[in-house]
């Protein structure tokens, strides 16, 4: 399915907000351009900050538990990196030109600010990013008087090698975690994630692989996360059915992680082509979903049925219908 700048689609007519009818600007059309009513997933052609802006009226005390953000690092300004062996330019758009700190760090301002207000009281907030910009945010939230509950360093296995060798090999990206205010009683699920590394309290170092082939069949986005990454933190900082939120959605990994946890997802995203993008993963993965749900509802039903073939059973015909009965799940 192609993006086309238009009325919305028949699928849009429902969102998993309140539909927020939006007008066209100069810099955004402001479109719900993919809804799933059913899994709560909603997808928005909009600059971030109107729809910020929109969302801070109709809910002032807020309404999402957690913000995923993964921001212009403002990187694309002439250097080189490598790529498949190659020598490439990094160049990832317009979008990551930077236009000089001043203006990158009031940009972030404007943006760290509304998704402050947007959050719930307790709701916390993730931002993703490198040198060039985390510092910066880093920096806004304390400004803002939010609370900084942690730095995660994401570290990458196999990085691309520095090819001007006078620098250390660029091998991680740093996360920052942090509540509302000082006040908030953020969501924090420390049995899953002390189950997730073996018994232990999980550290803030966290390795993983940049995303797989399979998570770029249908297109890929220059700054794309892996998926592992973005479920970790959800299922660390939220609980099922909890609305999350990414002001930069991109081919919209935060979407399909929530999709596959069972939580909302609203995301703004305001390229076309990473529009197109975004459609295709969400509505497979809802697919993936709702095919792993009917599965598991048909296993359900069997098995009901099963017990109540039990019920009248006895002796021999007892043991040889449960017999047969474990081999057939075996087989599923």
């Amino acid at each position: 399915m192609k993006y086309k700048q238009g009325p919305r689609d028949e699928q849009a007519q429902e969102s998993p907000l309140p539909l927020l009818v939006m007008e066209s600007s100069e810099y955004s059309p402001n479109q719900c351009v993919f809804c799933n009513n059913e899994f709560g997933i909603g997808l928005y052609r909009a600059n971030c900050l109107e729809f910020l802006d929109m969302v801070i009226g109709k809910y002032p005390e807020g309404t999402f538990d957690m913000i995923f953000a993964d921001p212009p690092y403002f990187l694309s300004n002439g250097g080189i990196t490598c790529r498949a062996g190659k020598m490439v330019k990094v160049d990832k758009g317009a979008w990551d030109q930077s236009k000089g700190p001043e203006i990158n760090h009031e940009f972030n301002t404007a943006w760290l600010s509304r998704c402050q207000r947007a959050l719930k009281p307790n709701g916390t907030l993730w931002v993703s990013g490198t040198q060039h910009v985390i510092h910066s945010v880093g920096y806004v939230m304390q400004q803002l008087g939010m609370k900084i509950l942690n730095d995660i360093t994401w570290e990458k296995p196999n990085p691309p090698p520095n090819l001007s060798c006078r620098y250390f090999t660029h091998a991680t990206e740093t996360i920052i975690w942090a509540a509302k205010n000082k006040k908030s009683k953020h969501c924090f699920n420390y049995a899953k994630m002390r189950e997730l590394n073996h018994g232990k309290q999980m550290k803030s170092v966290w390795s993983f692989r940049p995303p797989t082939k399979e998570e770029k069949k249908f297109g890929k986005h220059p700054t794309q996360k892996p998926v592992a990454l973005i479920e970790r933190i959800i299922m660390a900082s939220t609980n099922a059915g909890d609305l999350i939120f990414d002001p930069f959605s991109g081919s919209s990994t935060t979407g399909v992680a929530a999709v596959n946890l069972g939580r909302r997802f609203v995301g703004t995203e305001l390229e076309p082509e990473f529009i197109d993008l975004s459609v295709e993963r969400l509505q497979c993965s809802i697919n993936n979903r709702q095919s792993s749900l009917n599965f598991d509802e048909e296993i359900l039903m069997e098995r009901e049925a099963a017990i109540s073939k039990l019920k009248v059973l006895k002796g021999k015909d007892l043991v040889s219908f449960a017999c047969r009965y474990e081999v057939h799940l075996e087989g599923r």
